[in-house]
């Protein structure tokens, strides 16, 4: 009688944790559990974008662009399984912009999952560059890199470079495709304000690239694993940019 009592309440509890995981999103003003779901909101585009081999399920929701986050249930396999983000195009050369910032606030998981909540910011002709703002990463989540040390660890090309209001780890290398420049927050954080034309300039001033059109600035979570299935929130993001 004990053990199937036992079994009962753990079952009880496992269907509530799925039934609270899954609440929010039925409660959203719009939600998907289609891997290329997205929807529109005040000039921006919400994505559920789960793109990588060997994907779980994931689920998004959002009350706007700028309050969104999904349910994810990823193995625990090498690999990033989704990018699901928040995207705002711009369409604006460096050179003619007089500002780019964006803040953000999130609530995300610190131990079960291998990820980064992070900027995917895309430069140049047919998005030649792109690069990316780590703003907390967990799991041991790597970013792309020129060399590697002999423990297997990436090298950077610059530490402790003060830009944009926050102290990065700077990485630079290539996907195959894209020149990727990875900035990598020496701690993590929750939340800020980034000056995206300020990181924008100094990458320009160290040659990497020219006045490109800075094409679009995407917030969300690159996640490479979370099997037991949790919740990554974005309370609050918003870009704004003048010329």
């Amino acid at each position: 009688m004990k053990k199937r009592f036992r079994f009962m309440t753990v079952t009880a509890l496992a269907l509530a944790a799925i039934l609270a995981s899954v609440s929010v999103v039925f409660a959203a003003t719009w939600s998907s559990t289609e891997k290329y779901g997205n929807w529109s909101n005040g000039g921006y585009t919400v994505y559920n974008n789960v793109w990588g081999s060997g994907a779980g399920a994931q689920s998004i929701w959002a009350n706007s662009y700028s309050n969104w986050g999904v349910w994810a249930q990823h193995p625990s396999t090498g690999g990033i399984k989704s990018y699901p983000n928040s995207t705002r195009e711009v369409g604006v050369a460096i050179g003619s912009l007089k500002s780019v910032t964006s803040s953000f606030n999130v609530t995300v998981p610190t131990s079960g999952a291998a990820f980064e909540s992070a900027y995917d910011i895309w430069a140049g002709n047919n998005n030649a560059y792109e690069i990316m703002l780590w703003m907390n990463a967990y799991g041991g989540v790597k970013p792309i890199a020129a060399s590697w040390s002999s423990t297997g660890d990436p090298v950077a090309s610059y530490t402790n470079v003060s830009v944009g209001g926050h102290t990065w780890n700077v990485y630079k290398g290539s996907n195959g495709s894209n020149a990727v420049y990875s900035f990598v927050r020496t701690g993590n954080t929750n939340s800020g304000t980034v000056d995206v034309l300020a990181i924008m300039n100094w990458i320009k001033g160290k040659g990497w690239f020219g006045n490109e059109t800075l094409n679009r600035v995407q917030f969300g979570f690159e996640i490479t694993s979370s099997p037991a299935g949790l919740n990554f929130m974005t309370n609050s993001y918003s870009v704004s940019y003048s010329k």
